[in-house]
């Protein structure tokens, strides 16, 4: 059997993207969260928030080690499996990367040592500034990263010339016409992901009575978080699909499994898209609800696959059934958020058992939302890697041989298998040692040289018996 390098190159940067994009979307959020439990330390001096504070970033400097490293061959792919891609778009992504590096990734350096392992060296001021810079450095990588994933979404501020992008605006390439979208959909996401992680651990302990008071904060500063968000997500969510309705209609088209340009159109709540068909088979919507969600009108024009020639449509049935899976359980969420509210007014809070069994469930929904978003954004943009303009094929690397882009497709999968495996035993030794003082002290003798450290383990009790 012939092996497709571009279908192996486009399996092997999904996998790649979507095994990093859940590191950032949590650690955009829980850097956010410990600046606010730092400066509530400092304003109050009350040593439950420096606990939560401890705890937390012991958390994120796991998270934040294993999206570094989960991070740095992406760029790197470009360079083996899309040099066409690469070279074409040098002039604009070129700096648009190196932006994020100096004034995202630097800062985030410079500042996270000291938010780890600085809390006893430095003053309590100094300590609060680290956290604060660490996580407007994190809004700064994801401004960035965001814009120039928006570019190729929709490129504006360019023109091709003899096969290569030159910039003609550079306010215009940077705040492209889907980036303030994207930026604000993904904060928010970030928020939530982190949100959502706190109270299904805050919820953990509290089932197990474990540091009660501190978690009994931390539940309920978080679920004030989510009531707030997770409805304004809605929002912008809606305001992102009108955004992509102008300029993407065939992406939306698939999200709406819309084979034909049509008015009044179903929104389909369970479909099988067929492609070879250009049909769908048992088709349960509710009718006109699409239109009207899309034009706001309830006989609105909803644009059709089927425009488009078969070899410029997306994979339809990943498309329609991630948008489904991203709003189902965005709209779960706000169920949650909902549902505390109420037990919340009754007293009940912290003593629905059912309730924080079921936050504890919710911990990886935000994960499971976001990577279907991406599969959305990225699948939907197919055959296009900047849309309308270059496709996939012609951003491939001419000489890449199904042969290599297999080989490295393994040999990524392993890796990361490696980091994931690491990752997550550092975390669950965090989670199952709780908010002790032993355990959320940072580590003692000599000059921590890793973020994992910051998680105590036997592999730390070992090097410092050797020292």
């Amino acid at each position: 059997m012939e092996l497709d390098p571009l279908l192996l190159s486009r399996i092997q940067f999904a996998f790649v993207v979507s095994f990093h994009a859940i590191f950032p979307v949590f650690t955009i959020g829980l850097a956010s969260y410990i600046a606010v439990l730092e400066g509530l330390s400092l304003k109050t001096g009350d040593p439950v928030w420096e606990k939560l504070s401890r705890f937390w970033i012991s958390v994120f400097a796991v998270v934040f080690g294993m999206g570094v490293v989960s991070g740095i061959v992406m760029s790197f792919q470009f360079g083996t499996n899309w040099s066409n891609f690469a070279q074409a778009s040098a002039n604009f992504l070129g700096p648009v990367l190196s932006y994020e590096v100096v004034t995202a990734f630097f800062l985030e350096a410079a500042f996270l040592g000291v938010l780890l392992f600085g809390r006893d060296k430095v003053p309590r001021g100094v300590h609060f500034f680290a956290a604060v810079m660490v996580a407007v450095g994190t809004f700064i990588s994801s401004f960035w990263i965001l814009s120039a994933n928006s570019w190729m979404q929709t490129p504006a501020g360019v023109e091709l010339q003899n096969g290569m992008f030159r910039v003609t605006d550079w306010g215009e390439a940077i705040f492209n016409p889907s980036f303030i979208y994207r930026f604000l959909h993904m904060g928010l996401a970030s928020f939530l992901t982190g949100g959502f992680v706190v109270a299904g651990v805050s919820a953990y302990y509290l089932i197990r009575g474990r540091d009660v008071a501190a978690n009994r904060r931390a539940l309920s500063m978080t679920l004030w978080l989510l009531l707030f968000l997770s409805p304004a997500q809605l929002f912008i969510g809606d305001m992102h699909g009108l955004n992509t309705l102008e300029h993407q209609p065939t992406k939306v088209a698939a999200m709406e499994g819309n084979w034909e340009r049509a008015s009044g159109v179903p929104l389909l709540l369970f479909a099988w898209p067929d492609q070879d068909a250009q049909e769908n088979h048992w088709e349960v919507g509710v009718p006109k609800l699409a239109s009207f969600i899309l034009t706001h009108e309830w006989d609105g024009e909803v644009p059709g696959v089927a425009e488009v020639p078969r070899e410029e449509q997306p994979p339809v049935g990943i498309v329609f059934w991630s948008f489904r899976v991203m709003v189902g359980l965005g709209l779960l969420m706000i169920g949650f958020a909902f549902y505390g509210l109420w037990l919340r007014l009754r007293g009940r809070l912290y003593d629905a058992r059912g309730f924080l069994q079921g936050l504890r469930l919710m911990t990886i929904a935000p994960f499971v939302a976001v990577l279907a978003g991406w599969f959305v954004t990225e699948v939907g943009r197919a055959p296009w890697v900047v849309y309308g303009v270059m496709s996939q094929a012609e951003g491939l690397t001419p000489s890449l041989s199904g042969g290599m882009a297999l080989f490295t497709l393994i040999g990524y999968v392993l890796v990361y298998a490696v980091v994931f495996t690491a990752g997550m035993y550092y975390l669950t030794r965090i989670i199952q040692a709780g908010m002790s003082e032993e355990t959320a002290a940072e580590p003692s003798g000599g000059r921590p040289k890793r973020p994992f450290s910051a998680a105590h383990t036997p592999f730390d009790e070992t090097a410092e018996s050797a020292r």
